[in-house]
């Protein structure tokens, strides 16, 4: 693609052509993974950014497969029905009832992608539990109910779409015993997808700057064993700490390096991939 050609797709407010020109044919034909993390869908035009960013992606030749959460929209449904959100460990406990609403808006979120991707005149495809299930799990632990850990992708679906030239679309569901549909935590859905695909990159969007040190301060780039002696020295603390081994187990296994990434930032996926700064923390092994 010629430097025309670029200034064309590129969003003026996204990363400068000199920097897209350096990486685009470093990414070109690779796989990446992105984590669209439920707090950060809130705001609508970070939605339409994140969109924005999808479609670049794919016209500059990248294989891109999302993976989405929906936790703000999960508990306004749930508020309608009057059922209040207990949480063990920071998973929800999911009965039938709680199942039942956690599907039916996962499903409509990934649905409202699919079509958001329709009017950029890129296709995507939603997988989840009521088509082409891709995910097969076992329940975490019996007080919470419906909720499942990964043990197994169909990575024949997914790159079967990708070869297709389809943006595939995954909800964090999946089917366990006797066809019963599980709740997953979205960034154990997608380092676990991402892992199975031996992607290049999984981005864990998020609504922080990524991993702070001791003084509040971005650490723009990080080993897997430097991040260890961060959690041992408790600089990483609480709800980050999960969202650490998701991206350690992802990197022991095959993914070339996994970024935490603002999504308040205007065109992070754009910054994380095409630019020297990035978007957040990169993490390699």
């Amino acid at each position: 693609m010629n430097k025309e050609e670029l200034e064309k797709i590129l969003p003026i407010d996204g990363p400068n052509l000199e920097e897209v020109q350096k990486y685009i044919n470093k990414y070109k034909n690779e796989l990446i993974v992105v984590k669209y993390g439920g707090n950060v869908f809130i705001d609508r035009q970070i939605f339409n950014n994140f969109i924005t960013d999808l479609t670049i992606l794919f016209q500059l030749g990248l294989s891109v497969v999302v993976v989405h959460g929906g936790g703000p929209r999960i508990k306004r449904e749930l508020d309608k029905s009057n059922i209040k959100s207990k949480f063990i460990r920071g998973l929800r406990v999911t009965d039938e009832k709680v199942i039942d609403i956690v599907e039916k808006v996962l499903i409509e979120f990934n649905e409202d992608i699919v079509s958001s991707l329709k009017e950029k005149g890129i296709n995507g495809i939603s997988l989840n539990t009521k088509k082409n299930n891709v995910i097969e799990v076992i329940p975490e632990a019996e007080e919470l109910g419906f909720v499942g850990i990964p043990t197994k992708i169909n990575v024949d679906i997914i790159k079967d779409k990708i070869d297709k030239k389809l943006i595939p679309i995954i909800s964090p569901l999946g089917i366990g015993k006797n066809n019963q549909t599980f709740n997953i935590n979205g960034d154990s859905a997608a380092g676990f997808i991402a892992k199975s695909l031996k992607s290049r990159r999984l981005l864990l969007m998020t609504n922080v700057q990524g991993v702070l040190d001791k003084n509040s301060k971005l650490v723009q780039e990080i080993s897997s064993s430097e991040i260890l002696k961060m959690i041992k020295d408790e600089t990483i603390t609480e709800g980050m700490i999960p969202k650490i081994n998701t991206c350690l187990d992802a990197i022991n296994n095959g993914v070339t390096a996994v970024a935490i990434i603002d999504g308040r930032k205007k065109h992070s996926v754009l910054f994380e991939i095409f630019s020297d700064k990035g978007s957040g923390t990169l993490i390699r092994k």
